[in-house]
């Protein structure tokens, strides 16, 4: 079998139990090594094989796998964050499929997660915005004309750039022509790494203060209301609200 596992945005100790469990059963694991934490292959046990795919190509990390399944080996395919958020893992599970080699994912904690919990904040704020697009600029992956982010700000949610900090003066300039300039937004480098790094700024600000710091990889881009002072309380919790666990009250 093998395993692709949300290994987290960098904590160790973010991998879910599921994934740590089935890390330890496994007897080869392949690891992103440019995005996953090393921290992680210490719940795997001695012994075992290791291969880093940031130096593989697909067809090479295939192979590996299937050398795996025809000795009866389980295989635990790490990814950094969750598997699907920008994994690669389409095109790992499609030759899979080809070749009739049982797999399973097994989700883990975005990047995007983890940097809202940094931010001490919510990316969904009631009166505010209840949506949250997740995107990045078009590079050697291209993004569909429809999906640039110049159309998306026409929306006014809560936007997450990924993969793209190195440009972010594209960035900032794409979406100011949507977003107001005091509009908070956030810079979150390296987030649950030993050398996490948060900005917080304003559409006008952000690209002054990022340029004095030597972040370039490894960064989300956070823009929206919702980083800001403006909030609303939830109905959820509110005691004129009923639903099924909890009755209406006078």
């Amino acid at each position: 079998m093998i395993y692709f596992i949300g290994a987290g945005p960098g904590d160790p100790e973010l991998l879910t139990v599921k994934g740590k469990k089935i890390l330890a059963q496994c007897e080869m694991v392949i690891y992103a090594g440019s995005l996953v934490h090393r921290g992680l292959l210490r719940y795997a046990r001695k012994g075992r094989e290791f291969y880093d795919s940031a130096r593989l190509s697909l067809e090479e990390i295939i192979a590996l796998m299937e050398k795996a399944h025809r000795l009866g080996y389980h295989v635990a395919r790490l990814h950094s964050g969750d598997p699907a958020i920008y994994g690669a893992v389409r095109e790992q599970v499609e030759e899979l499929k080809k070749r009739h080699i049982p797999f399973e994912i097994i989700p883990g904690v975005s990047s995007f997660c983890a940097a809202s919990a940094a931010l001490r904040g919510e990316l969904t704020v009631p009166g505010v915005s209840q949506t949250v697009i997740l995107t990045r600029l078009a590079g050697r992956t291209p993004v569909p004309e429809r999906e640039d982010l110049e159309r998306l700000v026409v929306h006014g949610a809560t936007l997450v750039v990924f993969l793209s900090i190195n440009r972010l003066a594209e960035i900032v300039e794409k979406i100011a022509r949507g977003y107001p300039p005091h509009t908070p937004c956030a810079v979150v480098y390296h987030v649950t790494w030993e050398d996490e790094t948060i900005i917080r700024g304003t559409l006008a600000t952000i690209l002054a203060q990022v340029e004095k710091t030597p972040i370039c990889k490894g960064a989300l881009f956070i823009v929206g209301e919702v980083l800001g002072e403006t909030w609303s309380r939830s109905q959820l919790y509110h005691p004129s609200f009923a639903h099924g666990f909890r009755g209406e009250r006078e």
